[in-house]
């Protein structure tokens, strides 16, 4: 993959969203600057997910907005790529095709047929997929379909790639590749990232930041992780804050109680 991409910088400012009678998200501020990997913790049904969709243009807050280097996000961006934890393949499309998917998209800047041809092979050269480039899906593990979602998700060479538990169904040691792979790509695409994950370990490995949620739908935590990678063996500093998060993530689930 190219080296030279910029990446986005996300601004979030009073995104509040509510469903009916029910309150999703309340005045939430964040933001996320190019090259950076933000994590987005938080209890199942706190809004992280209606978040991800909102700043990924999918769905419109009801106060608020979200900017993109200071542009205002009114719908799906092609510098924009989401990922789910479904890795989404479709079945009848080789490796090849499903990470190609996309490219030819309207919304997508104009390639030509050699360049696609080059961003696919790059993109599964930087997954470890070179080789099942011609494989279908059904012949495929759970850690190399979400490495050709991944794959697929690079192509693109999005500026900001969003990621809603990409990695929850893994085993640990393929999360672990996975997570290592992620965070390589944003080191060498400059892009942002904002993650999504209900693992605090998985959080605190990767991240550069993580933003906690509470069941109110308002952010109730903010933390920087300045430790260098690997930090898979800095138990001690990583037990801190991991404390630090459990705490705060108590505290919200008694105020809302």
């Amino acid at each position: 993959m190219r080296s030279d991409t910029r990446g986005a910088h996300i601004d979030v400012s009073g995104v509040t969203l509510r469903y009916a009678t029910r309150s999703v998200l309340n005045g939430i501020d964040l933001s996320v600057a190019p090259g950076e990997l933000v994590a987005l913790l938080g209890p199942s049904g706190c809004g992280k997910s209606s978040l991800l969709r909102i700043i990924a243009g999918l769905t419109r807050p009801g106060a608020g907005n979200v900017r993109i280097d200071g542009e205002a996000v009114t719908g799906p961006r092609s510098d924009v790529a989401l990922a789910f934890q479904d890795p989404c393949l479709l079945p009848w499309l080789t490796v090849e095709r499903n990470v190609a998917f996309g490219l030819t998209f309207a919304r997508q800047p104009h390639l030509a047929r050699a360049s696609r041809k080059v961003r696919v092979t790059d993109a599964l050269e930087a997954v470890g997929l070179e080789h099942a480039r011609g494989w279908l899906p059904a012949q495929l593990s759970g850690g190399m379909a979400q490495r050709a979602a991944l794959a697929r998700s690079l192509a693109r060479e999005p500026r900001a790639l969003l990621l809603d538990e990409p990695f929850g169904a893994l085993d640990e040691v393929t999360r672990a590749d996975m997570q290592q792979l992620l965070i390589d790509a944003i080191r060498r695409t400059g892009a942002c990232a904002l993650l999504v994950t209900h693992d605090i370990d998985e959080a605190l490995v990767v991240s550069d930041h993580i933003v906690l949620l509470g069941n109110r739908g308002t952010l109730v935590g903010r933390w920087s992780v300045n430790l260098p990678h690997p930090r898979q063996t800095q138990i001690r500093s990583l037990g801190e804050l991991r404390i630090s998060i459990l705490q705060a993530l108590q505290n919200s689930i008694s105020e809302a109680a």
